[in-house]
């Protein structure tokens, strides 16, 4: 039953990260179509990158403590290169060079919905497995 349980905490830990990454990818398109000014829309898009980086890291630890290897394995690429932006200081997204980057950014912030996208669906792929697996015994 503890295994249904870390799956459950895991699909909701993903979902959280696609609502963040859709979040900015929604902040990208209002500054595309010109429905908020630059200024803000770097502002909120900064505001929770950060704790996207934490929540991926946190994602990561709770993989490897439970023992889901293979998940574990799936997530290093993707908190390698969100460690790669913040070592570099290009996490954060300049409000003067926005418009400059605003496709570089939304390619970026897609790929990541992709990926997310299919951890999501690995993950509920294991939470119903365990879920059918814990209701035969």
């Amino acid at each position: 039953m503890e295994d249904l349980y870390g799956w459950l905490v895991s699909f909701f830990a993903v979902v959280a990260l696609v609502v963040v990454v859709i979040y900015q990818l929604m902040c990208l398109a209002d500054l595309e179509f010109d429905y908020i000014n630059p200024y803000d829309s770097a502002s909120r898009i900064n505001a929770v990158t950060l704790p996207e980086f934490i929540g991926q890291g946190v994602l990561l630890l709770f993989y490897l403590l439970t023992g889901h290897w293979v998940m574990a394995l799936l997530c290093v690429p993707y908190l390698y290169y969100n460690v790669t932006l913040y070592t570099r200081k290009q996490h954060l997204v300049d409000v003067t060079e926005i418009y400059n980057m605003l496709k570089w950014e939304k390619k970026k912030r897609l790929f990541k919905l992709g990926y997310l996208v299919l951890l999501l669906f690995l993950s509920l792929f294991w939470l119903i497995y365990s879920a059918l697996d814990d209701h035969e015994e």
